[in-house]
């Protein structure tokens, strides 16, 4: 090849070279700014949002609000949860998910302490950890925890029902499981205020965060105690089954019901006067902070070690100055 027909072939190749330089470096530029998070506060993060209970409208209007939230700030947001309140079945899906390793995790643990060993290892791969509704006993490794101030709200739940019973009468808590901090908190503050208001507390039983256990429950203590005059349902299958327990003893009205929560079924259970009162939680409020902090957290910003979240006390007679607490179903 001649010295003349080299030239021109290499001068075309070193344009060629630094026109490939210099479009790497755009690239490089616009890569950090997508990195630092830009504009959109969040833009191109992946999270996952692991309820306690997938089908719970409490945790589908968390994920409504979280999912609201993740648009707003431009985060891609999975949700997945167990079928029932277990930390056995909510183990392997934090299991599954720390293996795709998103940028942060939204969780509620099924049990103050069985679920340290699963989320920690989780937070040891580095990812993100909010809790949001229930929480661990050692919950270090969360750069936030958002829920309800739930003790209060079992202090609400016996007031109403110290209201509906003029102050008066025997009382019991249809609880879920041991070892869960919101329920266990919910079912100390009513005891402690029920007693303080002269209620007379016969005890509380534990139904696995099934409705059907839950009423039958309920039908076991009214045989026991033909004389008990209240019910406190700690959460939404608790007062669900509560309200179906009294129905099927024919004690409608006769008992009345406080149900935690506030799902389509509790909603239409108040209205029928089934159950009297319901202590809603905020739980779209929960989500929508949940991806907050977490979106702080990746872009080093300050976060909030608690947050808590209010509560309504609804009834038949103020629903209509509270329209939009009720739980979804669906987004």
């Amino acid at each position: 090849m001649s010295s003349t027909a080299r030239g021109p072939r290499w001068r075309l190749t070193l344009i060629a070279v630094l026109a490939l330089a210099a479009a790497l470096l755009v690239a490089a530029c616009g890569d950090d700014d997508d990195d630092g998070g830009g504009g959109g506060g969040g833009d191109g993060y992946t999270m996952t949002l692991i309820a306690g209970v997938r089908g719970d409208q409490f945790y589908i209007t968390m994920n409504c609000g979280a999912q609201e939230e993740a648009r707003k700030q431009g985060v891609e947001l999975d949700f997945q949860g167990p079928d029932q309140f277990d930390a056995s079945l909510q183990t392997p899906i934090v299991n599954a998910v720390t293996q795709k390793k998103p940028d942060a995790i939204l969780i509620a643990p099924t049990d103050t302490k069985a679920m340290y060993v699963p989320i920690k290892a989780a937070a040891d791969a580095g990812i993100t950890i909010v809790f949001v509704d229930t929480t661990l006993e050692q919950p270090d490794m969360a750069v936030s925890q958002i829920a309800s101030d739930n003790e209060a709200g079992g202090r609400e739940a016996a007031k109403a029902l110290a209201d509906l019973l003029g102050g008066e009468g025997k009382v019991f808590v249809n609880n879920v499981n041991p070892g869960i901090s919101t329920t266990d908190a919910r079912a100390q503050g009513f005891e402690d205020e029920a007693k303080k208001l002269g209620l007379e507390y016969v005890g509380m039983e534990y139904n696995d965060d099934d409705p059907a256990k839950a009423a039958a429950i309920t039908k076991a203590q009214l045989a026991k105690h033909p004389d008990l005059a209240g019910i406190f349902g700690t959460n939404l299958f608790s007062a669900e089954g509560s309200g179906t327990g009294v129905r099927e003893a024919g004690k409608s009205g006769d008992v009345k019901v406080v149900g935690f929560d506030a799902g389509p079924k509790q909603m239409e259970d108040l209205e029928s006067g089934l159950i009297q009162a319901l202590v809603a939680q905020k739980p779209a409020d929960i989500g929508k902070l949940g991806v907050q902090q977490a979106v702080a957290a990746l872009e080093d910003k300050p976060t909030k070690e608690k947050i808590g979240t209010g509560s309504v006390t609804l009834t038949k007679d103020n629903l209509e100055q509270n329209p939009d607490v009720p739980y979804k179903s669906e987004c």
